[in-house]
This record gives structure tokens, C-alpha cells and sequence, in this order.
């Protein structure tokens, strides 16, 4: 088992999947829905998140990726999911 996070305004989350979860189903654990309709999802490493303080200064870095219905989720990867229903 390993996890990955979810951050917004108001709330932090864990959430446990196991080793070699692809995106979509690591989406799926949040809401049947982001599964369904998962189009990419926005990647950074946690410790990176911590270093630069926010999202956006990640994403300046590069150190932010788009990754598709194949990325094998990481054990402590902040996601960003885009999808649509």
C-alpha cells in the first residue's frame, strides 16, 4: 500500500491505494465520477510542494507534470485530477 494527496483551500487528504495504480483508478478512490471521466492529471512530489510553498511556483520550476491514463501513481505525489462528466 502507498498513498497519494489531494490539497485545495480547505482541505489535505490521504488517500491509500495500492503499489501500481495507474492514474484514473487512484482518481476512482475519490469519486466514481473523476474515474469515469479522467482526462490528466497535474503531478508534483510532495517535498517539492513543501519546498516551493505552492503549486504555481512548482509548476514555474518544472516540476509540476501532466501525466495520462497510464502514470503509475508514486507514493507521496500531490494530484491535481482533470476530469469530465
Amino acid at each position: 500500500m502507498q498513498s497519494f494527496l489531494t490539497a485545495g483551500e480547505d482541505e489535505t487528504r490521504a488517500w491509500t491505494i495500492k503499489i501500481g495504480t495507474k492514474a484514473p483508478q487512484a482518481a476512482g478512490k475519490i469519486h466514481s465520477d473523476f474515474e469515469r471521466g479522467f482526462i490528466k492529471a497535474e503531478v508534483v512530489n510532495y517535498k517539492d510542494l513543501l519546498e516551493y510553498g505552492s503549486l504555481a511556483a512548482a509548476r514555474e520550476k518544472g516540476l509540476v507534470g501532466m501525466e495520462g491514463k497510464d502514470y503509475v501513481v508514486k507514493d507521496g505525489d500531490v494530484i491535481l485530477f482533470r476530469f469530465n462528466v
